[in-house]
């Protein structure tokens, strides 16, 4: 039997995988902890090559991996590696910029077991939290309060509150909420030598009485801290820059205005002076002062809604010469968009539509959000800033009495307004398009974030913006500007390739230079995004060697053999921090797959491009609840790396790239634990930020390993799926009973390794094909139709499910179609694609594209009502096949909704309301969802008068034959279990999918009554 969905998918005895490799590295290490703690230790190959990135440029292969279950093991941990010289790395989401959550250390992800929400106090706004918390998950909790924990960085919903009181991360809206040390009240925390200890507010007596240089390791923490308030605060008071987002060094600016109750930069009070809160000192410190293990945060109230406003402007400069005046106006958030990404974004299918909006000749915007009392007051503000900064707008609102007026003048060319949550969402998309695109490149030059985050006095951006432009023209480069104009965050990220020495040159010129420039105008090398291995070498530069001294004797209060996290913030002399070391791609790089892809791929760099393309960002690790999507099932099942998009796309790159022994990438082992577990739901393709395709690189690499090793019976079997329903029809309904007599699941798990749980499919004795050949063709004649479409008998519906291809033809017919039905064809060769047999899979598109294409030249569509085989044709047979009659074929198929919606002919059809009085909940096929059209169905079926709630899901776990694998029923079950809940949550009376898998799997779910039917089934139903 499988599990229960909750448990873990690889503890089923039937289960072939482990998530690591067999190797250990350092078994004695490994023993020795285990014998000291209760989590789990991992030293294989997989795991910590896994753990080597994060979504920063470098890599750098850790010691071990630890699964901390609570603040024992990590005391424990600690304890033990202090007395070896052990460094450890506290890691939460890996979703860090600048490389400080990659080290040669023992590894502490706490987001896999210590990741509770311990307690919520609404009426005090503060939540009790474990690390591994993730932003996303505690304000889908709080928010039933109106509550929220403040900062959002970009990847709030995928990142750990440890990573972010560890960056003191921030986000869009820091000019209303600064930095996470503003909301750290208290923290739980392990020192150096495995002392738990808590850090909150104290005074400045209470400091005295525990400080002692002598003293053990918490007294002499406490003596080193009255010693810089001592000495060193004229030091920093006059060293560090009036900035409200420097994150750069440790947090000593407010540790000193604490101390003095003086007001932070931004505005920020900081209370009765001689009080000062030490958990806020661990805020920006990169794990190298001590290990969170349990955070007190306090919380800020939603707003009651909000108002966006778009600048538009001529060019870059005119937008930065804008941003301090509009700061006069109180916004939330000022976001900037410059001409490279806006001339990307017009280029792409997903954000073309939206800079239609702007007017001719707009090459900058800058996005204005102001939080609101209510919808007036909203449109207040707006009209208030459009005054003064655009006067020549038409603004919807009128501006207050009181609106601020400056008199520099005004630059905009024109604006635009958002108040519905629809329309402001449409503005930040396009804000947010920039990150994806520049992540899309597979070319060996990337935009690297390596100063991508410098803070400047936003008084000082335009002539920042200027010099940073000819430091880039020096160094033979460019790079675009967007994000965070209003605290003067800019994120700049140059295009290097790191492969060459040049690129090396390049790299540490770029940042050199620019930190000169950000010391001249009084900013800071990082405003967000920390110190890491990209910029910690700057922060001498930044503070004077006065103050680098001070980090250093802090971090050696603190951690005297320097095991957290060393080389970040601050290093040895002996031992010095480089941007230029332990890069993902250096010139000693060197790509080999072993074998010659057998896909077209049209990327730059071919294959090795995608293998490379993953850039760490963790976007396949988001919960289905908080980031919706399809990405990645298998990682939301489990909470594996491995099981993400970004643990394969590693994995796989460093197996072809010598971190892992040649030809790994098509051993047993790695298919079997890296690969395998990959559904192919295409979802990594749209969810992706970087459209990362691992379901088309398990094609490769399934395709060599058949190639060097053969294939099982059992994917042999079902490679040939369109050959055994055949005869499955032929011979029903004996064959449907063959599979009840009693044994026959048993030994079919067996033998051929087929689920015995699971209920294989039935076949019709009267095919699809055959019903209309047997009724005599179509009922609208040719010359009287809108449109004439063959309508595709693929597999699962010619043979187990007529009912659905009946129902596309009577709709098709109602909407004037007229319809033929093929009889010589029949697999679309998706079986065979999807187990790796490309060979077979690539003479199938051949022979339907040769039948197919000279309809498509006299005009016919090609309709086909299987998700998975309609895409087959739309995309993989693009990666088949590099012809012509291919991308005609592929730009001539539609899925049969796809085709009513994209025509409109199901606005020419009477439907009978009286058929429609059920609400429906739909979930839609992740090929569609990948492919983007999986909304045509809804749309039909609200048309055809049905009430419908499309769920935003991800794939239901069957996955074609992944689900019928009998190693893979546990996972296939647990991926289950979260669409499961999604029904259980919807109001829809009766469950609609379009794909059989997905059918299959929700009418296993314990409360179906029935299998639910297709889309085109309940629009004929409908039919007057």
């Amino acid at each position: 039997m499988s599990l229960e969905p909750s448990a873990d998918p690889a503890a089923d005895r039937r289960a072939t995988y482990d998530y690591r490799s067999s190797d250990v590295d350092r078994p004695a290490l490994v023993d020795d902890l285990m014998r000291l703690v209760t989590c789990e230790i991992r030293a294989d190959t997989y795991s910590r090559q896994l753990y080597a990135t994060d979504a920063s440029a470098y890599e750098l292969t850790p010691i071990a991996v630890a699964f901390p279950e609570s603040t024992a093991d990590v005391a424990g941990i600690l304890e033990y590696c202090a007395e070896r010289e052990i460094p450890v790395l506290p890691r939460g989401g890996g979703t860090s910029l600048a490389g400080q959550t990659v080290n040669r250390a023992v590894v502490l992800d706490f987001t896999r077991h210590m990741n509770e929400i311990l307690e919520i106090d609404p009426t005090g706004r503060t939540a009790t939290v474990q690390p591994g918390t993730i932003l996303g998950t505690l304000n889908e909790a709080l928010a039933p309060h109106d509550l929220k924990f403040a900062p959002d960085p970009a990847w709030g919903d995928k990142s750990a509150i440890g990573g972010a009181i560890g960056n003191n991360s921030t986000g869009a809206h820091s000019l209303t909420y600064g930095k996470t040390d503003a909301y750290i009240e208290s923290v739980e925390a392990v020192l150096a030598d495995g002392t738990v200890t808590e850090f909150g507010a104290v005074t400045r007596d209470e400091i005295d009485d525990r400080a002692d240089p002598d003293g053990d390791l918490e007294a002499r923490i406490y003596a080193e801290v009255a010693r810089i308030l001592d000495e060193d605060a004229e030091l920093v008071d006059e060293t560090y820059p009036d900035l409200k987002r420097n994150v750069s060094g440790y947090n000593l600016d407010r540790l000193v205005a604490e101390y003095r109750g003086e007001t932070l930069p931004g505005g920020e009070e900081t209370g009765e002076p001689k009080t000062v809160n030490l958990a806020r000192l661990l805020a920006g410190s990169e794990g190298t002062l001590a290990i969170v293990t349990e955070a007190t945060v306090s919380l800020e109230s939603v707003p009651e809604t909000k108002a966006v406003s778009l600048l538009c402007y001529a060019d870059l400069h005119q937008a930065m010469a804008e941003v301090e005046p509009i700061l006069e106006h109180d916004p939330a958030a000022v976001e900037v968009l410059d001409d490279v990404l806006l001339d990307l974004a017009r280029e792409t299918a997903e954000f073309g539509p939206v800079t239609e909006m702007l007017p001719e000749g707009t090459n900058a915007v800058l996005l204005v959000e102001f939080y609101a009392d209510d919808a007036a007051h909203g449109r207040e503000q707006v009209a208030g800033l459009l005054a003064d900064r655009c006067p020549d707008a038409a603004a919807e609102g009128e501006p207050a009495a009181d609106a601020p007026r400056t008199d520099d003048e005004h630059r905009a060319i024109d604006a635009l307004e958002a108040y519905e949550k629809e329309a402001r969402t449409t503005f930040w998309k396009l804000r947010k398009s920039g990150l994806p695109i520049l992540l899309s490149r597979t070319t060996d030059e990337k935009h690297i974030s390596f100063i991508e985050d410098t803070a400047i006095p936003p008084a000082q951006l335009p002539t920042f913006v200027e010099r940073f432009e000819e430091i880039l023209e020096n160094h033979d480069t460019y790079a675009t500007f967007y994000a965070h104009a209003g605290p003067g965050v800019l994120h700049v990220r140059p295009l290097i390739n790191t492969k060459t020495e040049v690129g090396l040159d390049q790299l540490h010129g770029i940042a050199d230079a620019v930190t000169d420039l950000v010391v001249e105008l009084g900013g800071s090398v990082s405003g967000e995004h920390g110190d890491g291995r990209a910029r910690t070498q700057w922060n001498r530069k930044l503070y004077g060697d006065e103050l680098w001294e001070t980090f250093q004797e802090l971090k050696t209060a603190f951690d005297p053999d320097w095991i957290l996290n060393p080389g970040q913030v601050v290093f040895r002399e002996d031992d010095p921090t480089d941007l230029r070391e332990h890069l993902r791609f250096d010139p000693d790089y060197e790509f080999d797959s072993g074998f010659d892809p057998e896909l077209e791929w049209d990327n730059d760099n071919g294959m090795q491009g995608m293998v490379e393309l993953c850039h760490g960002c963790g976007g396949c690790r988001g919960e289905q609840e908080t980031t919706g999507g399809v990405m990645c099932p298998t990682y939301r099942a489990s909470r594996e790396e491995i099981t993400a998009t970004r643990g394969r796309a590693n994995a796989l790159r460093q197996a072809m790239s010598g971190e892992m022994d040649r030809g790994e990438a098509v051993s047993d082992e790695f298919v079997e634990e890296v690969m395998d577990l990959c559904i192919g739901c295409k979802g990594c393709a749209v969810d992706c930020p970087s459209e990362v395709d691992m379901a088309k690189l398990k094609a490769e690499v399934t395709h060599e390993y058949h190639q060097r090793n053969g294939a099982s019976l059992r994917d042999r079997l079902f490679a040939n799926v369109a050959t055994l329903s055949k005869w499955g029809s032929r011979l029903a309904p004996l064959s449907n009973a063959a599979t009840s007599v009693p044994g026959a699941r048993k030994l079919l798990e067996a033998t051929v390794g087929i689920d015995s749980n699971r209920s294989l499919p039935t076949f019709e004795p009267v095919t699809f094909r055959e019903w209309f050949a047997n009724r005599g063709g179509s009922r609208i004649a040719e010359r009287e139709a809108k449109r004439k479409a063959v309508v595709y008998p693929d597999t699962y519906t010619n043979y187990s499910n007529p009912a659905a291809g009946k129902a596309a033809v009577r709709v098709l017919e109602a909407a004037g179609v007229h319809v033929t039905v093929p009889g010589e064809l029949d697999d679309t060769g998706r079986p065979a694609f999807s187990k790796g047999f490309l060979e077979k899979a690539r003479t199938t598109a051949r022979e339907n594209v040769a039948a197919l294409s000279p309809l498509v030249a006299d005009g016919w569509d090609v309709v086909v009502i299987e998700p998975s085989d309609a895409v087959m044709f739309q995309s993989d047979y693009l990666d088949l096949l590099s012809s012509d009659s291919a991308e005609r074929l592929a730009g001539a198929t539609y899925g049969v909704c796809e085709y009513l919606d994209a025509f409109r002919l199901d606005e020419a059809i009477e439907f009978d309301d009286r058929s429609t009085d059920r609400s429906l909940t739909y979930h839609g096929h992740c090929h569609q969802k990948a492919t983007k059209k999986d909304h045509h169905a809804v749309g039909v079926l609200r048309r055809a008068g049905y009430t419908v709630d499309p769920l935003d899901s991800g794939c239901c776990g069957m996955a074609g034959s992944f689900g019928y694998e009998a190693e893979h029923g546990s996972m296939s079950d647990a991926i289950a279990s979260i669409l499961y809940e999604q029904v259980a949550d919807s109001d829809g009376e009766r469950v609609v999918a379009p794909g059989a898998s997905c059918r299959t799997q929700l009418e296993n779910r314990p409360t179906a009554t029935e299998k639910p039917p297709t889309p085109i089934e309940l629009v004929a139903a409908a039919l007057s």
